[in-house]
């Protein structure tokens, strides 16, 4: 049933716009997913998986199913805490750009920890609590991630570790704040805490830490416990499953704003999830030929993994102690400069997300530091909201897709405005004084990969 027309500025946020389902994208990839695999070509055994996840998790992994029933547990406690979020129409930022273009941005900051994470983190803590877990161990790596597990953890009462990133640990202190106030034990990565930490801090005691290593960490440190399970924020298959209420919602939302479907979709890019969660539902259209919708991923120039990666098997974290994963990468040594997108500094993306690209159904945009801040500023001083600079990536790609339009031309844009950056300020108060960096890739050499015998 076509829902009421809305007014022009906000979507409404009617608890019956939560799905009942989680939309997967498995069975619908224009070719089956490479699976995981061992470095001497084998499919490791789903024991692998149970020791680190729940096994529903698991279950959910591998699932071919392609809608799967949120438990009325997650979709109750979604619902208490903000959702749905809003859809809301960039008209102010549209009149400053002087573009006919309509601006649709799906506001996942007015989550209680800020972001679209607590998405999946409510559903993993349920999953974990209903199995016996007793304790879950994680990576973060601006902090938006471990905040929402460790809010979930305490919804569920689970004890929660979190190897946070150090260069994210030394520039968003209340990051920690807010884990420890939840009830979480924040732990600086690279640590001593685990061999993976002791020993990059040997080689290098000044890294500024990577995503790669917190999961080495925290993989490592559910190893040596058996009544803990680790808990991942992005990347896996049962991760962006989870996120897709947010293009579930958004799909119902445009058509108060009387949209079929719009002609770009965008979302910046770490792991994927929070851009999965918003295309995955709109990119069923694509698949089946209902519309040729563009969907535009991107990521910092600092870690470029989809535009100069290659796509081959990898590591998910740097030490090697997950299977390895097809996907575009810069390798699972590269050290990731310290920008303030702390969320992006991951060497990887999604694997689906990745053969979506290499299938040239997802397209990718790379962007320096200083001009993401300064369209996150654009954005504050017409919309009132400051978005997390991961979430400033994307709306950077609005800005410039909606001035690229022609004459005559009205494309409707939607972007995901994954997270607020009032917990980033110290990277706005670098742009606002000029000591903003910007930083070119390093080298990216990939001769040390594993060669895998598919």
């Amino acid at each position: 049933m076509a829902r009421p027309l809305r007014p022009s500025r906000r979507a409404s946020q009617s608890e019956d716009l939560v799905p009942e389902f989680w939309y997967n994208i498995i069975p619908d990839l224009p070719k089956p997913l490479s699976p995981p695999l061992l470095p001497d070509g084998r499919v490791p055994p789903r024991e692998m998986f149970e020791r680190l996840f729940a096994k529903s998790l698991v279950e959910q992994e591998f699932s071919y199913e392609r809608f799967v029933r949120i438990p009325e547990a997650v979709r109750s406690a979604l619902i208490s805490l903000g959702r749905p979020t809003p859809l809301i129409r960039a008209r102010r930022l549209e009149e400053l750009l002087g573009t006919k273009a309509r601006i649709y941005y799906k506001y996942e900051g007015v989550l209680p920890t800020g972001s679209h994470k607590v998405n999946t983190a409510v559903a993993q803590a349920y999953y974990n609590s209903v199995e016996g877990v007793e304790r879950l161990s994680t990576e973060t790596g601006a902090g938006q991630w471990g905040s929402a597990l460790s809010l979930a953890g305490a919804l569920f009462k689970l004890k929660v570790r979190v190897f946070m990133v150090r260069s994210s640990y030394e520039q968003k202190p209340y990051r920690r704040v807010l884990m420890e106030l939840y009830g979480a034990e924040v732990i600086p990565s690279p640590s001593r805490l685990t061999k993976v930490g002791l020993s990059v801090l040997e080689r290098d005691p000044s890294h500024p830490g990577s995503l790669g290593i917190a999961i080495s960490e925290a993989i490592e440190d559910v190893l040596s416990d058996e009544r803990a399970r680790y808990s991942l924020g992005s990347v896996l298959n049962h991760v962006l499953l989870h996120q897709t209420v947010i293009g579930l919602e958004a799909l119902n939302q445009l058509e108060e704003f009387g949209e079929e479907l719009p002609d770009y979709v965008i979302g910046c890019v770490g792991g994927g999830s929070n851009y999965a969660g918003l295309a995955y539902p709109f990119l069923r259209f694509k698949l089946s030929g209902k519309k040729d919708i563009r969907f535009i991923a991107v990521e910092p120039r600092a870690c470029p993994s989809l535009t100069r990666g290659v796509y081959t098997y990898d590591y998910g974290d740097t030490a090697g102690l997950t299977p390895l994963l097809k996907m575009y990468t810069v390798g699972h040594r590269y050290k990731v400069p310290p920008i303030h997108a702390g969320g992006l500094r991951y060497h990887g993306d999604a694997p689906s997300l990745c053969l979506l690209a290499s299938e040239g159904l997802v397209e990718a945009r790379a962007y320096h530091q200083r001009e993401v801040f300064e369209a996150g500023a654009i954005f504050a001083r017409t919309e009132g909201i400051v978005p997390a600079p991961e979430s400033a990536h994307a709306v950077k790609a609005a800005i410039d897709i909606a001035l690229e339009a022609k004459d005559g031309e009205s494309p409707v844009i939607l972007f995901n405005l994954s997270g607020h950056g009032l917990l980033d300020l110290q990277g706005y108060l670098e742009y606002l004084e000029g000591r903003l960096l910007d930083y070119e890739p390093v080298d990216i050499d990939l001769s040390y990969l594993p060669k895998v015998n598919v």
